[in-house]
């Protein structure tokens, strides 16, 4: 527990290193079961997924996100699936383009020739405001500050909660668990006023707020409840923005120290878009872009790590998975496996090429998770990175701040500790 407590991702990389596909350690008192075979992946994520359920950390997120998409089990799970997809249909997403280069060239208008910049704070508050603006049909990037410190607190509280002492800390008199209910106050009160407001406006609109309360409205009492429409705008508006900005942060570092894979992205951009913004049939032919953000993704997966609690004795592989003990995935350790990523921790973009990508097993890269329970909003996150990263890369080159040391903060998503100071010049 120590051990995971000080470097999380170099333990379970150590794990699977050490003791192969299937191997059990115990975390306090709980039989934990590292899982990094893509047919392993495969049987728990899809083909048994009856089998599990989701794990403690999704479970400790309820404190935050409540009984949301992310976080519901079972036919619930399935209802509000079905009540939320229609937001998410492709056609739709196509609409939300526009907005999304709007927001992002606002962004980078806002740069000056030279000077420093929190890439990863720039990133988060680009990310809230297209989801505010695309899924609410609200303003919110003049508080994306205030939301984004109390993320920050909600998700180091969330992260010391998993550990056995978790729930012993948060009764005890300490400014930490008083900040965690300051935090998850704060968030209640931007959901529940964007719920008034969408709700005094009139119910007009298609967006994910009128959804979920039209679905409410005309359900016979069948329905969701003022709570249940906080839950999944709290899921979509926080898990939203938050994995797409870390996803875009780790995308301008990587460029920053592949000055080649840069400019074959700037030459891909002057032809496809020349000195224009980008829109959305623009995309297909953002064939390297496609191949960064990728890339992006393998070696920097916003969700590194994610568990399912068996739900009855599993046998994986010749072994016996006791009922109750928690299967564990990683990304972090699949995704740098060079079984199937050949050198796995250099950035190359060509492995995505499309002969490269299809020698891979499928469940050698699921930065979304996979089967029933994969993220629902993977094509909205695709298409909000290519086209915030054709924006900006189509005029800025970033540049990391010389001295500053990159370091992994772990929590439930990967982000870099400190931020990530950036100097911006153009093209």
């Amino acid at each position: 527990m120590l051990a995971f407590w000080r470097d999380p991702t170099g333990q379970i990389l150590r794990i699977a290193q050490e003791h192969g596909d299937i191997a059990s350690f115990r975390f306090g008192s709980e039989l934990e079961v590292l899982v990094n075979d893509p047919d392993g992946i495969r049987k728990v994520l899809v083909t048994d997924q009856r089998s599990f359920m989701k794990g403690q950390a999704l479970q400790e997120a309820k404190r935050v996100l409540g009984a949301g998409l992310l976080t519901s089990e079972g036919e619930q799970h399935l209802r509000q699936r079905r009540s939320i997809q229609p937001i998410f249909h492709h056609r739709r997403i196509g609409t939300y383009g526009e907005t999304m280069v709007d927001l992002a060239d606002r962004l980078q208008s806002r740069w000056r020739e030279g000077e420093q910049r929190d890439v990863h704070e720039d990133m988060t508050r680009l990310t809230l405001a297209i989801v505010g603006r695309t899924l609410f049909d609200a303003d919110v990037e003049g508080e994306a500050r205030e939301i984004g410190e109390a993320l920050n607190v909600a998700l180091e509280a969330v992260n010391t909660l998993i550990y056995p002492f978790g729930h012993v800390w948060e009764r005890l008199p300490l400014p930490g668990p008083r900040r965690f209910r300051q935090a998850c106050a704060r968030l209640d009160e931007t959901i529940y006023r964007l719920i008034a407001e969408r709700r005094a406006a009139g119910l007009t609109g298609d967006d994910l707020l009128s959804l979920l309360l039209l679905a409410r409205d005309e359900g016979g009492g069948e329905g969701m409840s003022d709570r249940q429409v906080r839950d999944e705008a709290m899921t979509i508006f926080l898990a939203g923005h938050e994995t797409t900005a870390n996803l875009l942060t780790w995308i301008w570092y990587l460029l920053s120290q592949h000055p080649d894979a840069e400019t074959r992205l700037h030459e891909e951009l002057d032809r496809v878009v020349g000195g224009r913004l980008p829109v959305v049939t623009d995309l297909p032919a953002l064939e390297y872009a496609e191949r960064v953000i990728d890339e992006a993704l393998r070696l920097y997966p916003p969700v590194w790590l994610f568990g399912r609690r068996a739900l009855v004795d599993y046998e994986l592989a010749g072994y016996a998975i006791p009922r109750s003990s928690m299967v564990v995935l990683s990304q972090w350790v699949t995704h740098h496996d060079p079984r199937w990523f050949p050198d796995p921790w250099r950035f190359d973009p060509d492995r995505w090429a499309p002969e490269e990508a299809a020698r891979r097993p499928q469940y050698s890269f699921f930065p979304f998770g996979a089967g029933t329970r994969i993220c629902i909003g993977e094509g909205f996150a695709r298409i909000e990175a290519k086209l915030v990263l054709a924006t900006i890369a189509g005029r800025w080159r970033l540049r990391l701040v010389p001295g500053h040391r990159v370091e992994l903060r772990p929590r439930i998503t990967l982000r870099p500790r400190g931020g990530m100071p950036m100097v911006v010049a153009r093209r």
